[in-house]
């Protein structure tokens, strides 16, 4: 008897499994265009995202290259323990903190106002130039955007001191004075992103209905009434979806630019978990701390992001997920 309700159930469900591989197999076929587009995507993710995952491993063990990774010894939280102990902790951290909250203070809102501002331009070839230009400095590679700072900036040949002795003012060496480097560091990063950031924006505001604008002129709105009350409503999932995700970079302020602008003058203020773990890591060849580090980066940054984005769900019904 026993036997026989089991075979009842196996069969049932035998049979819902090859009509769900039939559904997937008719699907694929189906869709095998689109799937093909889609996998040297998936293909990059899976390859240089998701299996070096697996390296993370080293941050709890005494890493030797000879043994290997999984011949090598077990060492427990011990590297994070060392980390939260340096000497450098509370710097590294309060610079990368301080750095990450002046770019989002000053680099999130105004690529918001550059997409309101360029959307209100008329003259169709002026306004593709616009766009245009802003989106160079995207492209420049950090190395030489690094050069034309500490060309700019030099305080005997530069431009920007060239003006400020022109005024009657006296040369700063702005590379050099630990209280200039993080607003050179967050100016530079405004300007060399603020036209790319702006492409997500401008592509929310072409889909906003112009019968919004002409209804909003019916009743005596003028361009700013316009753009307070129709293209920041309609943008305002967008900007909360880009908040959270910058929220989730936070901690993740890319060690090429720090390390090409800062000095033994400016570590004070430059040096930033990504740099630290760098030099750690890489110069030191310290691969288990600095893969700890890098892990407990990491980490916090996907604390925050999940954070935000709960937050977000609750305040306004916009979330990532």
């Amino acid at each position: 008897m026993k036997g026989n309700v089991q075979k009842k159930v196996k069969q049932p469900m035998k049979k819902r499994a090859a009509e769900w591989g039939k559904r997937l197999w008719k699907n694929i076929k189906r869709d095998k265009a689109l799937l093909l587009i889609i996998l040297p995507v998936v293909i990059h993710y899976l390859v240089f995202v998701y299996y070096p995952m697996y390296g993370n491993i080293i941050a709890f063990k005494k890493y030797s290259p000879a043994k290997g990774i999984m011949g090598s010894d077990w060492a427990g939280f011990r590297y994070f323990l060392q980390f939260f102990n340096s000497p450098y902790f509370t710097r590294v951290l309060r610079n990368t903190l301080l750095i990450s909250l002046y770019s989002i203070l000053w680099g999130f809102p105004i690529p918001i106002l550059f997409a309101l501002m360029t959307n209100d331009l008329k003259h169709g070839a002026y306004k593709r130039v616009v766009q245009a230009v802003s989106y160079i400095p995207y492209f420049i590679s950090t190395v030489v955007i690094c050069g034309m700072l500490v060309n700019f900036l030099s305080p005997s040949s530069g431009i920007i001191n060239s003006i400020i002795k022109a005024f009657g003012g006296e040369p700063i060496n702005f590379l050099m004075e630990p209280g200039w480097f993080r607003t050179v560091f967050i100016a530079s990063g405004v300007w060399q992103g603020f036209g790319w950031s702006a492409i997500v924006y401008l592509a929310a505001l072409t889909g906003v209905s112009q019968e919004l604008y002409e209804a909003a002129r019916v009743d005596g709105a003028n361009k700013l009434q316009q753009v307070i009350h129709v293209s920041i409503p309609c943008i305002l999932p967008t900007v909360i979806v880009t908040f959270i995700m910058q929220i989730g970079t936070l901690m993740s302020v890319g060690y090429e630019k720090i390390i090409l602008l800062y000095n033994p003058v400016t570590l004070e203020v430059a040096d930033v978990i990504s740099s630290y773990t760098y030099r750690t890591g890489l110069v030191e060849g310290n691969y288990s701390f600095g893969s700890a580090v890098g892990l407990f980066n990491s980490a916090i940054n996907l604390i925050l992001v999940i954070f935000a984005n709960k937050l977000s769900r609750k305040v306004s019904e916009v979330s990532l997920w």
